[in-house]
């Protein structure tokens, strides 16, 4: 456990920014899920557009890096160009 007081708060920081990402990259797992399950070409397209919007946004926060945001935008729209 951290002895000084920065160290202490670094922690406290820490801990709350992980639980912070944990759940966005959680909602952004979801939302992909939610694409690859869709049957229906129009459903596929409307719930494409919130994940790719999720992922960019997750993307430039640093959740993920780019590249990662990129190749799961890559693969989400082939999957819907397929139904």
């Amino acid at each position: 456990m951290p002895q000084h007081k920065s160290a202490i708060k670094r922690l406290r920081q820490s801990k709350k920014r992980n639980a912070h990402n944990r759940s966005r990259r959680s909602t952004m797992k979801t939302l992909i899920k939610s694409v690859l399950e869709t049957t229906d070409k129009a459903e596929g397209e409307k719930r494409l557009r919130d994940a790719v919007s999720y992922i960019d946004r997750v993307s430039l926060k640093g959740i993920i890096h780019k590249n990662n945001a990129a190749r799961k935008k890559a693969a989400l729209t082939r999957h819907v160009n397929q139904l």
